[in-house]
């Protein structure tokens, strides 16, 4: 056990009766698991004047994003931040897929923004709606069949994809895993050959694509056993684990985990309603070791000014963020959340591409702005 040094003036309890007159800062290594120190400063740590150079904080219009209409996957994909561990796409299919699809990268996680349909696996179909993660592992054959419009993120992620430990917590805390879907191969796939009487699988490996054709349909399975598969959690069946007294970090809300990043989900939830010198909003933190990346789903997101459902967010390790100052005001009289939102933090830093560069809003570092 560390025994943590005190100076100067602070909160014994962190987050909680932070002295007046000063605002707390979070400065901690491996998010919040590593050594940490808490800072009371006189002003907050976002209180900038001028940013120059990569680190500001952005945000990102998703909505505005052009997308040709149709069925191609690979097509329609636009990707928007990308590293060596994962890369995050956008997407909107508005008509069946006329291929099969296997992606021999890496695992996918795809989060169901706007839509319904089916998704036909080597294990079987399993029908989708918003606020749906679909786990697909590696090398699993997909497709996807829209029976209305469908758009969705992708976290593609160049290792394993897999639930967070849940500690003392216990395994049924936050999802039990009886509500986890897998599927049954207990009905075929409705695609049609081509007009040579062929059915078409794109393979991609290193990121080039191989097209290989069968005279049969390529997802045949008649059953399976085991326990690698196609998974389906839904956000409504994520309890999220909360404290009456405290504001508890992001990482009480992971959902996935894989090699240097994690997905966590934010829900509707109760705040810190039990101590009125509990801090409900977000801490003031310094993003040391990871880059920080949002997408808003649905709900009013209280901690951000002028987030609207289908943006993105990207908080770039190296530089502070928190709450903006109306959304610390605006908090007062609230007694809980509503909002549903997929973070995904990673440990090295995210390349922004040009498909996010042309929906950014350049001015998003100024909310921070008390004026």
């Amino acid at each position: 056990m560390d025994i943590p040094y005190i100076r100067g003036r602070v909160a014994l309890q962190a987050h909680v009766g932070v002295p007046e007159g000063t605002v707390e800062e979070e400065y901690a290594r491996n998010g919040f698991f590593g050594h940490y120190a808490h800072l009371y400063r006189r002003e907050a740590p976002v209180n900038w004047t001028r940013i120059e150079g990569p680190l500001r904080p952005r945000a990102y219009d998703l909505n505005r994003l052009e997308a040709p209409a149709g069925g191609d996957l690979l097509a329609a994909r636009r990707p928007v931040l990308a590293n060596a561990d994962v890369a995050l796409h956008t997407a909107t299919l508005t008509d069946e897929m006329p291929y099969f699809y296997r992606n021999a990268d890496g695992d996918e996680v795809l989060f169901i923004h706007e839509g319904a349909g089916r998704i036909e696996t080597d294990f079987g179909p399993l029908a989708y709606e918003p606020g749906d993660y679909i786990l697909v592992p590696r090398g699993t054959v997909y497709r996807l069949a829209p029976t209305s419009a469908t758009r969705f993120l992708t976290v593609e992620a160049f290792s394993e994809v897999s639930f967070p430990e849940k500690g003392m917590l216990g395994q049924h805390a936050l999802f039990d895993p009886a509500v986890v879907k897998v599927p049954t191969p207990d009905e075929g796939s409705t695609a049609k050959p081509d007009a040579n009487g062929e059915y078409e699988l794109r393979i991609k490996r290193t990121g080039a694509v191989t097209r290989v054709f069968f005279a049969a349909c390529p997802i045949n399975t008649v059953g399976w056993k085991g326990t690698l598969t196609v998974m389906q959690l839904n956000v409504r069946d994520i309890r999220p684990v909360l404290s009456d007294r405290y504001h508890l970090p992001p990482s009480a809300h992971s959902t996935f985990v894989m090699r240097n990043a994690v997905i966590c989900t934010f829900l509707p939830r109760p705040l810190e309603n039990g101590d009125p010198r509990a801090m409900k909003v977000p801490f003031y933190h310094s993003n040391i070791d990871f880059d920080e990346v949002i997408f808003y789903h649905r709900g009013q997101f209280f901690s951000r000014e002028g987030i609207t459902a289908g943006m993105l967010t990207l908080h770039p390790l190296g530089i502070h963020h928190g709450p903006q100052p109306r959304a610390v005001g605006r908090t007062a009289n609230v007694t809980h959340t509503d909002e549903v939102a997929v973070m995904l933090d990673t440990k090295n830093p995210l390349d922004v591409c040009a498909a996010a560069d042309s929906v950014e809003s350049v001015d998003y570092w100024k909310s921070w702005s008390p004026k």
